[in-house]
């Protein structure tokens, strides 16, 4: 990926370091700008909003933390880099803490600071390449989000497949956004102009996905007291997305897949086939391959319709899009939960460490009521971890399914919400400082450092000295 696109604004208060980072990083091939203060740099981001910010922290008037915070606030994209001729941990775990990328000293290591925009750049630049807007059927707009490398290849198959009559299967845990891929395939193909038209299987026995599904007759059975059209003949064209096609009885698998050989239906209660046109986009979050080992699903229809299938990774297997995607929630729901808000609230820097810490075993799904939780609950400016409420929830018992859980599964997720508890609370109590945090800990720094890569704390926001 090119950086030519790429914007960069630095903002420092000596004329010297200025010019020097500005020829630096054109080096790149990136456009700079640079300004020489707090008040310059808020005027370059209101009139040019840059990717990438290299702020000093020393400055007069507006210091560098202050425009850290109004840009977090009013410009959550920037990726923000904070410099500074006076590093002491205690600043750079302040920086980080309220939502900076990364925290550079003078004197410069130029390789580190070409590095660290160099990455910063590609993410941003990512980042605004693959995120628009979907329309998402009468459930209103809805958007697709993706800054993790992983997220942003499903979107390129997506348009790879879109513009073809190819079956596709979405495979991809509950909560994962399955109907939005099925609904970005359909609003990329040709076929976008026509019906959309979603059915979760699961959530109605045989005969009433068969009438959804086929249509029926005037009294085809108890209740039917006049002629449905079913979905596959409304479609007229458009696609049908059919969810937890796993849980399909054999019986119903069989009619189905008789459907897509055919291409006809028969509604219930009628003898004669009806032809029909439509693409069928299936999704899953089982294995199908083991459901034909244990024989609840048909080999044939497996390969009907699996010609594409695409994967959807977990939330969090794509950590790069957590914050985003919960600013986005933020900005959705703000005006709807929180009353009439000049600007949405934004996430302090705790809140998004335990936004990147949470498993997230809801997904994106999770996470979307987790912000509408926050919002009532903060009723501000912001959002911090106890408006979040995620901390109790690493406990397995934390939602009355105790009997699901084994003996030794428990015991080993109460042993590890222990275990990060305490050790967040004595790096807290040390400031950040690993060496005195593993002392009070009776451990070694290597044997305190294996336990923090063990429970996965994000060690940029601590001191090893």
């Amino acid at each position: 990926m090119s950086l030519g696109d790429l914007r960069v604004l630095v903002v420092d208060d000596e004329a010297d370091v200025r010019l020097g980072l500005q020829l630096l990083i054109e080096g790149l091939g990136a456009e700079v700008r640079a300004v020489s203060s707090g008040e310059e740099a808020l005027e370059a981001l209101e009139m040019w909003l840059p990717h990438v910010m290299l702020s000093d922290i020393t400055m007069g008037g507006i210091t560098g933390m202050e425009l850290l915070a109004e840009t977090r606030r009013r410009w959550p994209t920037v990726r923000v880099l904070m410099i500074t001729g006076y590093g002491t941990i205690e600043l750079a775990v302040e920086a980080l803490r309220n939502g900076a990328v990364h925290f550079l000293t003078k004197p410069f290591d130029n390789e580190e600071i070409l590095a660290e925009v160099d990455r910063h750049g590609r993410e941003a630049l990512v980042a605004e390449q693959v995120r628009r807007m979907i329309p998402a059927g009468d459930a209103g707009p809805a958007t697709i989000i993706a800054t993790d490398p992983r997220m942003v290849a499903v979107l390129d198959l997506v348009r790879q497949v879109a513009p073809t009559e190819m079956a596709v299967i979405i495979r991809g845990e509950s909560g994962t956004g399955k109907e939005l891929v099925a609904r970005s395939i359909h609003e990329h193909s040709d076929k976008r102009d026509r019906p959309f038209l979603a059915v979760n299987s699961a959530a109605l026995p045989d005969t009433l996905l068969e009438s959804e599904l086929f249509g029926h007759r005037k009294g085809a059975f108890t209740g039917a007291t006049e002629n449905r059209e079913g979905i596959f003949a409304k479609a007229r064209g458009g696609t049908v997305f059919l969810d937890e096609v796993a849980l399909m009885s054999p019986a119903f698998q069989g009619k189905l897949l008789r459907v897509l050989q055919e291409r006809t239906v028969v509604p219930l209660g009628s003898s004669t086939p009806i032809g029909v046109d439509f693409r069928l986009v299936t999704a899953t979050n089982r294995s199908l391959r083991e459901a034909i080992k244990e024989g609840s699903f048909r080999e044939d229809l497996y390969y009907r319709l699996r010609v594409i299938p695409i994967d959807i990774p977990p939330l969090r297997e794509r950590p790069q899009d957590i914050v985003p995607l919960a600013s986005h929630f933020l900005a959705v729901y703000s005006s709807q939960v929180a009353g009439d808000m000049e600007n949405p609230p934004t996430l302090t820097g705790g809140a998004i460490d335990d936004l990147k810490r949470h498993h997230w075993p809801g997904n994106i799904r999770e996470l979307e009521n987790c912000m509408q939780r926050a919002l009532i609950l903060s009723r501000g400016a912001e959002i911090g971890p106890a408006h979040l409420g995620l901390h109790d929830e690493g406990w397995p018992f934390s939602s009355g399914n105790a009997e699901s859980v084994d003996y030794q599964t428990g015991k080993e997720e109460v042993l590890r919400h222990f275990r990060r508890s305490f050790i967040e609370r004595t790096l807290t109590a040390t400031g950040g400082n690993v060496t005195r945090a593993a002392d009070r800990c009776g451990l070694t720094r290597a044997a305190f450092q294996r336990i923090m890569r063990s429970l996965e704390l994000d060690r940029r926001h601590y001191s090893d000295r």
